[in-house]
């Protein structure tokens, strides 16, 4: 990624999160953390990542929030960043740190039964 692409993807992330968090009082999009961003080349659209603390209901709720919010965050982001064209935002929910949790609790059961069969082979 060009250090140009790189630099208004953070941009992004960091002016949307400050957006959620501080302008938006949409109770809807709750606990909403902004992930990733990726921006084309050409800097013209945005696929916003974020993931939401809850079950399924939170996950559908924070997406029509954010949904609904999309235009007024996109024109506080062409005023924020002063770049000739605002890109236009895609949100996306990031599933990996679910993941992660469930992929730690699988290797944690096969620690478990590993340490298990330790213990009746020492005895």
């Amino acid at each position: 990624m060009s250090e140009r692409k790189e630099k208004v993807a953070q941009r992004i992330k960091e002016e949307i999160g400050e957006i959620l968090h501080s302008q938006i009082k949409d109770p809807r999009i709750g606990f909403v953390t902004i992930t990733k961003v990726e921006v084309t080349s050409d800097l013209r659209s945005a696929r916003v990542f974020y993931s939401v603390l809850g079950g399924e209901e939170e996950k559908k709720s924070a997406k029509e929030g954010l949904e609904s919010a999309l235009k007024y965050i996109r024109g506080l982001i062409g005023e924020r960043l002063k770049i000739r064209y605002t890109p236009d935002i895609c949100f996306k929910i990031d599933n990996s740190s679910e993941y992660s949790i469930r992929i730690g609790k699988i290797f944690q059961v096969i620690e478990d039964e590993r340490e298990k069969k330790e213990r009746e082979t020492d005895a």
